[in-house]
């Protein structure tokens, strides 16, 4: 039997290597020494079955799953790496992860979920890190971390929020940094970070907070670093910054004229303050962080004269850095702060003096020693918030606009009122609001003048209310309004003549609206000349006159579920800096030829799905070259396509949910799938014994003649008698339960 051993040994192995080879999925590389498995880029639509349930890590990046099933790891439980980055995911499952319980790093980037659910991390009980960055994340739901108690990072950079209402975060008890950088937020909730007692570095830049959330920094005692660069904030107020451990701030790249030399008196720790790229000319000693080294100035129009004495001893004896340089006088320009001597900050005197002050008059200068006043005023029903600037009278059940608001409010909610109707001159004292919400109001008619005086407004919320249509006069006196929600109202026609008193601007939403038809008469280059960004989804429009859209600055126009019959080719030609198109769900059933040709030295991003699509001319997009990068049409009737071979720039296309026919026809498209490098999201209705099957994956095309180039060559695959000849009357008008397709 001794000699018999080895033999019986080497059985043992051979056969040990065999079931370890058929738990390796066949689009998959296995490494069982290491316990890994990788599916990198294979078309997956599905989680691969077959996963030994020993793997630790499962990298499954650039497939095509949209949606994480409940229970679609539960064959893995010995998983502590999960990649799944890239995958066109746009729902997470209650339950998806259930099972899961070793996982320490779980990796979401780059895909397209929009809401975070309760339960979408339910079973992730060791998680340590967390990446959800690029995707289109708007809403996160109560009890979404409540699971991920063990984790240490978690980043939401570059998603849509808006918003962090109270207790965003709860049941994250061990949290060391959070990433919430290129999102939209312009309000924070006084208890967003709520229980983020081991919170130690908060990022908030390259957002649209106006001004220093102090309420709800105060709950964050453990942060260290913080970083608010990139927001546009104005001015910070004494005891802005209540951060007893905080030693790195970053301020930089915001709209700073102003703050208080007592602003950081509740931080005493800081060492490092960036204010660099701000509009800064003044700047008094800093009370409060003794142990401060770095007060990083540069980028600002700093005055060097006798009032930036005491700032530059203080430094001097304190030790503290001055990065920075003097805009003037103009014997000193662009002198390093870090070299200037007190000796040269001094002030002339007679028409030097005089000279000087005129100069500093016109570029605008604040001083910035005056201490602005506090003060409780708040109308009956509101609440006031003179630290924060914020004022809010949200759902009280007003049927009037209330006065008397603190005169330094920047942020004023008053959305959920009955008002119905808005008088002239209805907002006295709040010239300096930023952002003003009458949302939900049941507003019918605003009156001319109604907003007089409100000088600062950038940001107008009326969306959702009762207006059919809007006063010539009615947005009189918002010289800086940038943003205007109109959406969900019942206006019939574009609002031009009202538009045209408010000439900066630039994103203008009237989604949900009733307007039919859009006229001529330079409707965009009169009416809003500066307008870049145009939301008209879901209306009713049939028509577009040429001329209508005439804009010069126009970038995104969104045309989506409305009623046109034609691509409004001819009312496009004057829209030189079109960069994204989206005409989805407007009943267009033909693309004739050069149908975007006008557009195609700008265009960037085509949209044109469920649209009823029956065919498009070989022609349709003749034009649109290397610009082109992103082309869709899913859920259309296209049983063909034509040649996209010129579309080398695109980075995406989806061809989803057509009755695509996998015939010879078909090659050139096929032979350019695999040629390129990009998504490739199609597959195949007919004929019936290669349906739902990836175009790119399908056997079908090898009977094909190599030579096929283009339809109009080869004529047809019945020429030929190819094995993928199909009659299409079968299954026709059939649904296809498609997925779909990733193509590297």
């Amino acid at each position: 039997m001794e000699f018999f051993r080895p033999a019986v040994f080497l059985t043992i192995l051979t056969l040990s290597s065999t079931i370890n080879a058929r738990k390796c999925p066949k689009p998959c590389r296995c490494d069982d020494t290491k316990r890994t498995v990788t599916c990198i880029g294979k078309n997956l639509t599905e989680i691969p079955l077959g996963v030994d349930e020993v793997t630790v890590k499962l990298d499954l990046k650039r497939n095509s799953f949209q949606m994480l099933p409940r229970g679609a790891f539960l064959h893995t439980p010995y998983l502590t790496h999960l990649s799944l980055q890239r995958c066109s995911v746009v729902t997470v499952k209650e339950g998806a992860f259930r099972g899961l319980g070793r996982v320490v790093y779980l990796n979401l980037a780059y895909n397209k979920i929009d809401i975070l659910y309760q339960e979408s991390f339910d079973g992730l009980s060791a998680l340590k890190e967390l990446h959800l960055d690029h995707n289109r994340i708007e809403e996160i739901r109560p009890g979404a971390f409540t699971q991920l108690g063990f984790l240490k990072m978690l980043t939401l950079a570059h998603n849509h929020l808006v918003y962090i209402p109270n207790m965003t975060f709860q049941g994250l008890q061990n949290i060391k940094w959070l990433r919430l950088s290129c999102n939209s937020l312009n309000n924070l909730a006084a208890e967003a970070f709520a229980g983020l007692f081991t919170l130690s570095r908060l990022s908030l830049d390259h957002n649209e907070l106006q001004f220093f959330p102090t309420r709800t920094m105060t709950r964050l005692p453990e942060v260290k670093r913080l970083d608010l660069s990139y927001n546009p904030m104005t001015y910070l107020e004494e005891e802005s910054v209540w951060m007893g451990k905080l030693t790195h701030l970053y301020l930089d790249h915001s709209s700073l004229q102003d703050l208080s030399d007592q602003a950081f008196s509740q931080a005493g720790l800081l060492s490092h303050v960036d204010l660099g790229h701000n509009q800064l000319r003044y700047l008094e000693p800093l009370s409060g962080p003794t142990k401060l080294r770095v007060l990083n100035l540069t980028g600002n129009p700093i005055r060097c004269n006798c009032r930036m004495r005491r700032l530059k001893e203080w430094a001097t004896a304190g030790g503290v850095k001055l990065p920075g340089a003097c805009a003037g006088p103009a014997h000193l320009s662009d002198e390093p702060l870090q070299a200037v001597t007190s000796m040269d900050l001094r002030c002339r005197g007679g028409a030097e003096a005089l000279e000087e002050e005129e100069e500093e008059e016109s570029n605008g200068n604040i001083t910035a020693t005056a201490k602005p006043k506090q003060t409780a005023k708040c109308p009956l029903d509101c609440e006031c918030d003179t630290e924060a600037h914020h004022a809010s009278c949200e759902s009280r059940g007003l049927n009037k606009v209330p006065r008397g608001f603190p005169p330094r409010t920047q942020l004023l909610i008053l959305r959920g009122n009955h008002f119905h109707f808005i008088p002239a001159r209805s907002f006295p004292g709040t010239g300096r609001v930023v952002s003003l919400y009458l949302d939900f109001c049941k507003i019918h008619e605003i009156e001319a003048g109604a907003f007089r005086g409100m000088r600062n407004l950038v940001y107008l919320y009326l969306s959702d209310n009762d207006l059919t249509s809007l006063e010539p006069e009615a947005l009189a006196g918002l010289p800086k309004l940038v943003y205007l929600h109109l959406e969900g109202n019942r206006l019939a026609q574009f609002p031009g003549a009202a538009l045209s008193l408010v000439p900066n601007l630039s994103v203008l939403h009237l989604e949900r609206n009733a307007i039919s038809r859009l006229e001529p008469a330079g409707l965009l280059c009169s009416a809003a000349p500066s307008l870049m960004k145009l939301y008209l989804r879901s209306n009713a429009i049939g028509g577009i006159a040429k001329g209508a859209l005439d804009s010069a600055n126009i970038e995104t126009l969104h045309l989506d579920s409305n009623r046109l019959t034609r691509v409004p080719s001819d009312a496009l030609t004057d829209t030189p800096n079109l960069t994204e198109l989206n005409l989805s769900r407007n009943p267009v059933q033909w693309l004739g030829p050069e149908t975007f040709q006008e557009m195609s030295h700008s265009l960037q991003r085509l949209y044109m799905n469920q649209m009823g699509m029956e065919e498009m001319s070989k022609e349709a997009l003749l034009g649109l070259g290397p610009r082109l990068k992103v082309l869709t049409v899913r859920g259309n009737q296209l049983k063909t396509l034509p040649d996209l071979s010129p579309l080398s720039g695109l980075e995406m296309i989806d061809l989803r949910d057509n009755p695509v026919v996998c015939d010879c026809d078909l090659l050139p498209l096929r032979r350019w799938m695999e040629r390129v490098k990009l998504d490739v999201l199609a597959t195949c209705r007919h004929p019936l014994e290669l349906k739902g099957q990836k175009v790119m994956d399908t056997k079908g095309f090898t009977t094909c003649p190599e030579s096929t180039t283009s339809p109009t060559e080869t004529g047809s695959c019945r020429t030929h008698g190819c094995k993928t000849k199909i009659h299409q009357s079968e299954e026709e008008g059939q649904k296809s339960s498609d997925h779909p397709v990733k193509h590297k």
